[in-house]
């Protein structure tokens, strides 16, 4: 057997949310095939199969956080034996007490069935009729609606689902996927309510005589009924407000960065940059990039490579603290950080021994990893490593912002927008220069003010000063 365990998603990571197994307990897997997802505040992963063979077994429910480590399911290689326990027939963890019996929502299994009544037939007398069925009887709001995944969250939101009415299936009472869904089946399937009966039966329409054109409508100067009034429908009233709760991602950002904030003493210095020379270059170059390599040359990679030359000119930057000990990394390992699609969280990948690339190597390693982060296709040496972090708020037209440090990281550099600004150059003459603004926040712990600016004047230098070729 082999164990199936939560793997450790970045150094502050202790523990991780499973929110979906991709296989079922007897099902196949082949190794490196996705088998589960899970979250945490760093990452949003799909987690590959450590070995080929069966699934053994599944130890702990969609929905269950756990710690680093924590044995979640086990694969059976070769000709293992695959034991039929509770666990590995549920697919879950063992089955919740039986819920008490209430009307269902959804649309019956097997209707009554009901045939045409004959044409000459007298209706049934009234004892002889089927019962009505029992209207649905509502259901109370629960407080604690259990842990719930993130996508069970979306499906709510975008359907716009109170998880109050949706009974779970799942283990404990768990909402589902599958429990949203059909809820959102049956409520659209629900027809509207039938009319009251007319107050005398009527006759089979083979027999009714045809309604004189007079009878339609009203005597004149007669007052509407019941019948012929339909009662007035109250105007809907949007709700105030809309109560979510936060996803496992969100709820461990909120929690690494306020451990950021206790932990170290946050300074920000803003340093203005003419970026005209590598403007001029990119615009030169863009076309040629685009077809040779297949994707799009930004600002960014020449940031990073500018930061790479800073780190390597002052390695306290590079640096992080453990209790009263500096330790110096000698590896430059930049974390970029990744806005997931929809605002739903944050990504750090990191791009290893980034000052031994080039621009073009920049690039290609920053969209690899901005693509596999929003496909949550990141593995967890992805997001490992990182000694350093930018943070490239510039993409949304931001021009400087003050970002939180990466722990346990000394500092982040932010990176804000490209804007053609009129500029006094030399001789007092007023030009059109591209000009952007780089922020640093650094942990004052360990960094004076002075050092922060010295790193920011280097990476200035370099980036004002470009003369490499991109091609």
């Amino acid at each position: 057997m082999t164990d199936i365990v939560m793997p450790q998603m970045g150094e502050s990571i202790v523990e991780g949310t499973l929110t979906k197994w991709l296989k079922k307990a007897g099902d196949k897997v082949e190794r490196d095939e996705p088998l589960f997802e899970i979250s945490t505040d760093k990452v949003d992963s799909e987690i590959p199969s450590p070995a080929s063979g069966v699934l053994a077994e599944i130890l702990v429910a969609e929905g269950t956080t756990v710690a680093i480590n924590t044995v979640v399911g086990r694969i059976a290689e070769g000709g293992e034996a695959v034991a039929a326990t509770p666990a590995t027939q549920a697919g879950a963890a063992p089955p919740p007490p039986p819920a008490p019996v209430r009307a269902q929502v959804g649309p019956v299994a097997a209707p009554l069935p009901m045939a045409a009544p004959a044409p000459a037939a007298p209706p049934p007398p009234p004892e002889a009729a089927a019962p009505a069925p029992a209207a649905p009887a509502p259901t109370p709001a629960r407080e604690d609606l259990g842990p719930l995944s993130p996508l069970v969250r979306r499906l709510a939101r975008e359907h716009n689902v109170d998880l109050n009415l949706v009974r779970g299936t799942g283990a404990g009472g768990r909402i589902t996927k599958q429990d949203v869904e059909a809820y959102i089946a049956a409520r659209s399937a629900t027809p509207a309510p039938p009319s009251p009966p007319p107050a005398a039966p009527v006759a089979p329409a083979a027999q009714q005589p045809p309604a004189p054109a007079a009878a339609t409508a009203p005597p004149a100067g007669a007052r509407p009924t019941a019948e012929t009034a339909p009662p007035p429908v109250a105007p809907a009233v949007p709700p105030r407000t809309r109560v979510e709760p936060m996803s496992t991602m969100r709820q461990k950002i909120a929690e690494h960065m306020i451990f950021s904030k206790r932990t170290s003493a946050h300074v920000t210095t803003v340093h203005k940059v003419d970026m005209t020379k590598i403007a001029k270059l990119r615009e030169k170059s863009k076309a040629a990039f685009q077809e040779r390599y297949g994707f799009g040359l930004t600002f960014l990679p020449f940031v990073v490579r500018a930061a790479a030359e800073a780190l390597r000119a002052y390695p306290v930057v590079n640096a992080s603290v453990e209790g009263t000990s500096v330790i110096y990394h000698n590896d430059i390992n930049i974390g970029i950080a990744v806005a997931l699609d929809g605002g739903n969280g944050l990504i750090v990948p990191v791009i290893k021994n980034a000052d031994e690339k080039n621009v073009v190597g920049l690039q290609r390693a920053i969209v690899d990893l901005a693509n596999r982060a929003r496909s949550k296709q990141l593995k967890p040496e992805d997001v490992q490593g990182g000694t350093f972090s930018i943070t490239n708020f510039g993409s949304f037209g931001s021009i400087f912002a003050t970002p939180v440090i990466n722990q346990p990281q000394v500092a982040i550099l932010g990176v804000g927008a490209v804007e053609k600004v009129p500029v006094v150059v030399e001789g007092d003459a007023i030009a059109i220069r591209s000009v952007a603004h780089l922020a640093l926040t650094f942990d004052h712990r360990l960094i004076d003010g002075a050092m922060a600016d010295q790193f920011c004047q280097k990476a200035k230098a370099v980036l004002e000063g470009w003369s490499e070729a991109v091609l």
